[in-house]
């Protein structure tokens, strides 16, 4: 099997910096936050910085099934996972950012930082920029024109299993 897609996928993800976080309250709810990215790995893998007290590290404690979506720019990705608390002080000196400082003063030594791990099992992406966007636009006013849905560039959107 290509890795293309997986290398598409990736290529649509590192255009963000940030993303949002979905997790699911105690209640059944669910809970949307943004979150600055601090990694996407090689496999689809997540992380993220957040203090130990928050809410979303209890959500995350009693249902670790998770989402993270991105969105911008014409691009768009999706990524489905378990995620996991890691307070591995290696791991965060190797991921640490200083525009975290903002919220964990004492730096990377900081008691309340703990990172969020989100172990990728399924990542879907569309992307309507560059020449993905012309395209696009050429096909929607076509579509509109002779009121048929436009054709989806399939090079332009996947899904990947991580």
């Amino acid at each position: 099997m290509s890795d293309q897609p997986l290398n598409d996928f990736l290529a649509v993800c590192r255009q963000f910096d940030q993303a949002m976080l979905v997790t699911q309250h105690t209640n059944g709810g669910l809970a949307a936050r943004p979150m600055y990215i601090a990694s996407i790995e090689e496999d689809g893998d997540l992380w993220f910085a957040t203090d130990i007290d928050s809410g979303k590290v209890h959500e995350i404690l009693a249902s670790p099934q998770v989402c993270v979506t991105m969105a911008g720019g014409g691009n768009y990705a999706s990524i489905s996972g378990q995620a996991k608390l890691v307070d591995d002080r290696a791991t965060i000196d190797r991921l640490w950012s200083e525009p975290w400082r903002v919220w964990f003063p004492e730096g990377k030594d900081d008691p309340s930082l703990v990172l969020i791990n989100v172990s990728a099992t399924e990542g879907e992406f569309w992307s309507n920029s560059g020449a993905n966007r012309i395209k696009y636009l050429f096909s929607a006013i076509k579509a509109y024109a002779t009121g048929h849905r436009p054709q989806v560039d399939r090079a332009a959107q996947g899904k990947v299993q991580l």
